[in-house]
């Protein structure tokens, strides 16, 4: 039969909250630390291929 669980305290349900937020902030981070390093051209992980536009005036 079944039987209902123990109710989750406080403290442990902002603890997995707190941990699942701080996944995506490292995620984010990084994602934008790679942005940073492309936009730059000092990425050492990707080849991106450069296209030469030229600036009207």
């Amino acid at each position: 039969m079944a039987v209902p669980k123990k109710r989750t305290s406080i403290s442990k349900k902002r603890i997995r909250k707190n941990i699942w937020k701080r996944k995506g902030y490292l995620a984010a981070l990084k994602a934008f630390s790679l942005a940073k390093s492309l936009s730059t051209g000092k990425s050492k992980s990707f080849f991106v291929q450069q296209t030469n536009k030229q600036v009207l005036e």
